[in-house]
């Protein structure tokens, strides 16, 4: 199973995406710094790198107007031309689920506003990426419509990467969101580490990255600091 896994990354990693989806084993992983990164690294590399969210909770009151902040944090580190409105379709004011954010708001998503705003954004550059809400499983919208950020994943049709830790509990985190990717048809091209080494225990999160490449037979695609200011590998 792991030389069948091994040799369908090497066949997906020959070919050529036009932009991946960020997704995390969980909330609090660090998938937005991670994505500010991979948005820096393919434009200083020269590629027209955009990015893309479907719907933020959780905007910031800044001189009495309400910021993304997930999406104005990359659009700095990045430096992207785009406006809020361009970067993110729904944005809610309370830090909870999209799906209560939106009902106490009265602003549903609408999946033809989604993929009509993704379009948008391929029309302005020649790569996108698209940063998910929470983990795979999130609620998106859960009213006479149910709306899972795996539902707007395989609409944008774009290869996963997805973040993780290495920290303890990461092994179980990480291979549930594999598995479950690879249940609803996703194709998952990687994992990022990030914070590695902020346990202190190195010897740990080593070995908990082995168990995630055995178990799921992808490769880690970087492993990130805290602070780093580059993702420190080339464009994949």
């Amino acid at each position: 199973m792991l030389q069948k896994n091994l040799s369908s990354l090497v066949s997906r990693l020959s070919s050529k995406p036009k932009g991946y989806f960020v997704t995390a084993t969980g909330t609090d992983v660090g998938k937005t710094f991670i994505t500010a990164l991979l948005v820096k690294k393919w434009r200083d590399s020269g590629i027209d790198a955009g990015y893309y969210k479907a719907a933020l909770s959780g905007a910031e009151l800044r001189d009495g107007k309400w910021v993304a902040g997930d999406a104005d944090y990359v659009k700095r580190i990045a430096n992207l031309p785009d406006t809020q409105e361009q970067l993110v379709s729904y944005v809610y004011k309370e830090a909870v689920s999209p799906h209560l954010a939106a009902r106490k708001e009265g602003n549903p998503v609408e999946i033809a506003k989604v993929q009509a705003d993704f379009k948008a954004a391929y029309a302005r550059h020649e790569f996108v990426f698209a940063e998910g809400s929470g983990g795979i499983i999130c609620p998106i919208r859960y009213d006479d419509q149910k709306v899972f950020l795996v539902d707007i994943m395989k609409m944008l049709d774009l290869p996963l990467l997805i973040v993780t830790t290495a920290a303890l509990g990461s092994i179980n985190a990480c291979v549930l969101t594999v598995e479950y990717a690879r249940s609803r048809g996703l194709d998952v091209r990687g994992l990022i580490v990030n914070r590695y080494g902020c346990s202190g225990n190195l010897e740990m999160e080593d070995d908990n990255i082995r168990m995630m490449q055995d178990l799921t037979g992808l490769e880690i695609l970087a492993k990130v600091k805290n602070g780093d200011t580059d993702l420190g590998v080339q464009p994949f």
